[in-house]
């Protein structure tokens, strides 16, 4: 039997050999064999992040086993084997051109996941997801095949100690070590910054999408910020995780109930008030979608919205790596991301109604987590925050007219006079020259410079890599002289990204985007007052007109593709150069438009607006 959710082993008895077998092989009752589904996922990779999901995987698939029978109160489900997605290690391969595998790995999650669930039918889900995109990959899968489902998080490493400064130290700051002259100090911070197991522990990508699927429902809020070592991920959480979907199930409460228009909002906003990664607005758009929303930034929320909320709303809550002292397992020690959630709800900046995986709304889980008030140290109060405006900016202008350019605000040390930044522009084609400029001529970049960084978005690099390698290095470049050089891309950038840096810059220089026709010496503004990226030269139809026809002549002579975009010589590459939509609807791999969003829905939207009692 089937229907267009759930697939149900019929009583054909080669379809039903091998589900016997499964079931004497895995120790449950072969008369469930012909009932719905359940089973536990998780996403491995070749990094620390991923070390310790197994452990947690087996653990939970136990906890199942232990609930599954046909003896009264059990649940009468085919309890399926564990199965794992794979991806690529972003601490490894920044710099690299094996970095371009980065953001398709959140594609090839999506894919296996959904592979899994539709092919096995399950219907009932619990994931264990770690590092930053196969996390949004699974949520998006599991929004897709819309079955009851929950998440958990597998947990953050902990900062390694400097012995000699006594200070924390991470990936972020080993990456920053690129450009010290110093080996002894280099082969010191590479050898520490990782210690243990766990995904990366400051409010990078990982923990602002964390944060993120916590908030908009999908996962319990207590276990965001517990380490990947912390003895509640083995010995507590398996059994509630199982409780949560056994209530979701019998509820028939699917993954679409929970995220919705609000709880996405919710979700950004606290996105806002961790002061975390610019891939939110690239990972947002993608849950969107999965979520049945077709316009993220028409349907959910608006450029102009966006930047209201967290230039006038929202202020900056934590002191966080990168831009400050502490890390994801601080925030576990002063009481979790709750802490933050109650602050903005008690604020009147959430909407507390929308629901969660726990079963309750999220106002009632915070309440039911007892949850404490803000310690004013490693988190602060709105009344008192940490920085007084949100962490994320959106651009548009005469360089991102598709408003898609994104500015960390919380991670800029310097370089903004009244909100605004005048550079000069030199050109790179391509990272690679970049990296080559800073290793072997750090001195030829001067104070104001603006870098261009092009030809390395969704269909250009293809890939859309991130530029942790880059951008520390400008960090530590402009500390020690003590300079302002910033940077834009059509690429993107990690979550420990520091500095004046403007990534997503849309569209691409690929498809003939705006970011193609600057020149070197050309004078580029970032005006955060008006939130745009403007080209002075450009503003010139005659100037535009003819870098244009240039740029469009040297494309027709080398096959209608510029020849500084990288290589498409792998199946996965050359899919994402010709399937790629633009990073502002989530640079996710979508070949056919009208396939693009799967069911969509109306976006009801609710009476409830963030509060503007604090912020004006």
């Amino acid at each position: 039997m089937s229907n267009n959710r759930t697939v149900i082993i019929d009583k054909h008895p080669g379809r039903s050999a091998q589900a016997f077998g499964i079931a004497r092989e895995l120790g449950t009752d072969p008369d469930l064999i012909h009932n719905p589904s359940v089973g536990v996922i998780g996403n491995k990779g070749d990094s620390q992040c991923y070390i310790g999901v197994q452990g947690k995987v087996e653990a939970i698939h136990q906890s199942l086993l232990a609930n599954i029978g046909t003896e009264p109160g059990k649940m009468p489900m085919r309890l399926v084997q564990p199965e794992y997605t794979v991806a690529t290690s972003d601490g490894i391969r920044n710099g690299t051109r094996e970095m371009r595998y980065s953001l398709i790995g959140r594609e090839v999650t999506n894919d296996s996941v959904c592979e899994h669930l539709s092919a096995s039918g399950l219907d009932g889900t619990i994931a264990v997801v770690a590092c930053d995109k196969p996390p949004v990959g699974t949520l998006a899968a599991l929004l897709e095949h819309n079955r009851p489902a929950i998440m958990m998080s597998d947990g953050s490493i902990h900062p390694g100690i400097d012995p000699k400064s006594n200070t924390p130290v991470d990936l972020v700051t080993a990456y920053q070590e690129a450009g010290n002259k110093d080996e002894e100090q280099r082969m010191r911070i590479s050898c520490i910054a990782c210690p243990g197991y766990g995904s990366c522990g400051g409010m990078f990508t990982y923990n602002t999408m964390q944060t993120f699927i916590g908030v908009v429902g999908m996962q319990p809020l207590n276990m965001v910020a517990p380490a990947s070592d912390d003895p509640r991920r083995m010995n507590e959480f398996p059994d509630q995780l199982v409780g949560y979907l056994r209530n979701l199930i019998e509820t028939n409460t699917t993954p679409r109930d929970i995220v919705g228009r609000d709880s996405i909002r919710n979700a950004l906003i606290v996105a806002m008030a961790v002061g975390g990664s610019t891939n939110v607005v690239l990972h947002a758009p993608e849950i969107a979608r999965a979520a049945g929303y077709g316009n993220f930034w028409k349907d959910i929320i608006t450029p102009e919205e966006f930047n209201h909320i967290s230039q006038h709303v929202v202020p900056v809550l934590t002191d966080a790596r990168p831009y400050g002292l502490y890390s994801m397992v601080d925030i576990d020690r002063v009481g979790g991301v709750q802490v933050i959630v109650k602050e903005l709800l008690e604020a009147g900046l959430l909407n507390g109604d929308a629901p969660t995986c726990t079963g309750e709304t999220l106002a009632e889980q915070v309440a039911r987590l007892e949850t404490p008030a803000a310690d004013g140290r490693v988190v602060y109060s709105v009344e008192k925050p940490y920085k007084p405006t949100g962490g994320l900016r959106v651009l548009g202008g005469n360089l991102s007219p598709e408003f898609s350019a994104v500015l960390k605000l919380a991670g800029v040390e310097g370089g903004l006079d009244d909100n605004m930044f005048k550079g000069t522009a030199r050109v790179f084609d391509g990272e690679q020259g970049l990296l080559d400029a800073l290793d072997t001529d750090p001195d030829s970049f001067k104070d104001h410079d603006m870098i261009i960084m092009r030809y390395e978005g969704p269909s250009g690099g293809p890939g859309m890599p991130e530029m942790l390698d880059s951008t520390s290095r400008i960090t530590a470049l402009c500390r020690e002289r003590g300079i302002v050089v910033a940077l834009m891309t059509d690429a993107r950038f990690s979550g420990g990204s520091v500095g004046l840096v403007i990534g997503h810059v849309g569209p691409e220089a690929a498809l003939g985007g705006p970011i193609a026709f600057i020149e070197n010496g050309d004078e580029i503004t970032a005006d955060l007052n008006k939130n745009e990226l403007n080209c002075t030269q450009l503003n010139d139809p005659a100037i535009l007109a003819e870098r244009k026809a240039a740029w469009t002549k040297t494309v027709e002579a080398n096959g209608g593709i510029h020849p500084s975009c990288g290589d498409a010589d792998t199946r996965l590459l050359n899919r994402m150069r010709r399937s790629a939509v633009p990073a502002v609807q989530g640079a996710g791999m979508h070949p056919d438009r009208q396939l693009w969003v799967n069911e969509p829905r109306e976006p009801v939207v609710s009476s409830f607006t963030p509060s503007n009692k604090w912020h004006g």
